[in-house]
């Protein structure tokens, strides 16, 4: 019974520290307790595991604080399921399982920092020219910006405590700063809101707003409200260092300052005095009096995505072709799995590159028919990644959540790019705020169309076949 026990504790350790689905653990460890007969009980509050267990010859309580804070690792992840599966189907011991759970805990990360970093570049390079209408000039430099945020946050905010605190804040600044400075510059090569934009894409809490959404959806008040209210002002945080940065450039430069208040207003504005009626069913009906401005607003047709993009420019400055997603959307997902530690000599990473290809076609797909609607478009694409990962989990006896990691985190920035994109132009003070609010609220609806698709799509599925034994490790 005490190995058992502490078999029970070790796991707990494990979920919290490759990033398990929160909403799913109390779950597991109670199954766990049922069949190993533990008699423990257990309250999961962010980053802390209670674990209180029974005896039932003294008649007393034992009260654990298992404490962790980590990030995802899908291999290890996949490897604690394994072991979980075994203890509980009696295919292992519980000491030895306890022993392999210790020595995944102690491992180092499969990559180093070096490779990490150039995952970090190859993520944020490709979603700028996917997601945020960037050019092939644009994601040379998003994908920089994302490197060194990537060596900043994985080596200086481990080492330092005190810069951790402003780790965000800082890295938005020096990212939109840089983005502006390349916008300014003559012949128009950059283009600031898909260099910004996806610079910061490697930092964005969509996961964390994705977690807080399956929490609330399972009841889970407590853990739910404060993961979400954390990732909105985190978001917010993250909003005012991109508006700091770019103001602080223009404050520098004069010239772009110039530009930049002269650059949002029509060419050869006119002013007529007088009274003016509305046509083409325009309201109001009723004349109107007053003064009305005119300009000349053709430069607006060559905008794409937030960038302007004239076609007699060259092809290094153009958007890249529809024929390009057929090789940027695998390479963004072998990256994106590999950056959560997925081993790269594992079949399982087929799975999760050929299930977040199949969440993005979906995605895109009904974007094309419903545009403008983030939550329909994120729910689609969920629903196809979740039924997949379910069945593969019922058929194949395969992990569902390290399955579907991939092309759930692959659906947050491409519903904020269909939203706009992380970066807007805003000259009032209040708007840069609401501007904020706004991306905070645009990450929410596209957590909670992808909630929503995930649950449905688990129901469905489960609704067929045998009832499993243990806990669902699924999203």
């Amino acid at each position: 019974m005490t190995k058992r026990r502490k078999f029970i504790l070790k796991l707990a350790k494990a979920l919290l520290s490759f990033g398990a689905p929160s909403h799913r653990i109390e779950s597991q460890l109670a199954a766990a307790s049922d069949i190993l007969d533990a008699q423990a009980e257990f309250v999961h509050i962010p980053s802390i595991i209670i674990v209180s267990i029974r005896n039932g010859d003294t008649r007393s309580t034992r009260t654990h604080f298992v404490r962790a804070n980590g990030r995802i690792a899908l291999t290890n992840l996949h490897k604690v399921h394994m072991i979980y599966r075994d203890v509980l189907h009696d295919n292992m011991g519980a000491e030895a399982g306890t022993n392999a759970l210790r020595q995944l805990l102690r491992s180092p990360p499969i990559y180093p920092l070096a490779i990490r970093c150039f995952l970090a570049f190859m993520q944020a390079a490709i979603i700028c020219v996917l997601s945020f209408g960037g050019s092939p000039l644009d994601m040379w430099i998003s994908g920089a910006c994302a490197s060194c945020l990537q060596y900043l946050g994985l080596n200086a905010a481990n080492k330092s405590s005190m810069y951790a605190n402003v780790y965000e804040i800082s890295v938005s600044i020096v990212v939109a700063f840089v983005a502006r400075g390349l916008s300014n510059v003559p012949g128009n090569l950059f283009c600031y809101s898909a260099i910004s934009s996806a610079g910061v894409v490697v930092i964005l809490p969509g996961f964390t707003v994705l977690t807080s959404a399956l929490e609330l959806m399972s009841r889970n008040i407590f853990c739910g409200s404060v993961r979400i209210v954390y990732a909105i002002i985190y978001t917010l945080f993250l909003g005012f260092g991109l508006t700091i940065g770019s103001d602080f450039y223009l404050v520098v430069d004069r010239r772009a300052r110039r530009a930049y208040y002269q650059g949002n207003f029509p060419k050869n504005l006119t002013y007529n005095h007088g009274s003016f009626s509305m046509v083409n069913g325009s309201t109001p009906l009723v004349p109107i009096s007053g003064v009305l401005g005119q300009g000349n607003v053709n430069d607006l047709v060559h905008v794409f995505k937030g960038c302007t993009r004239d076609p007699s420019w060259g092809w290094y400055m153009q958007p890249v072709p529809w024929w390009a997603m057929f090789i940027l959307v695998p390479v963004y997902s072998i990256s994106s799995s590999l950056s959560n530690l997925q081993a790269w000599n594992q079949w399982q990473l087929l799975v999760m590159v050929t299930f977040s290809c199949c969440a993005y076609a979906a995605n895109r797909a009904t974007s094309t028919v419903i545009p403008g609607r983030t939550d329909i478009v994120a729910a689609a694409g969920a629903f196809v990644i979740g039924s997949l990962g379910n069945i593969y989990s019922r058929v194949v006896r395969g992990t569902a959540f390290t399955s579907m990691v991939t092309g759930v985190l692959f659906l947050v920035p491409s519903g904020i790019a269909q939203g706009g994109g992380l970066t807007q132009t805003y000259h009032s003070s209040a708007e840069q705020y609401s501007s904020g609010f706004s991306l905070a609220l645009r990450m929410i609806s596209v957590a909670g169309g992808v909630t929503i698709g995930l649950f449905v799509s688990q129901v469905i599925v489960y609704l067929f076949g045998s009832r499993k034994n243990a806990a669902h490790f699924a999203f």
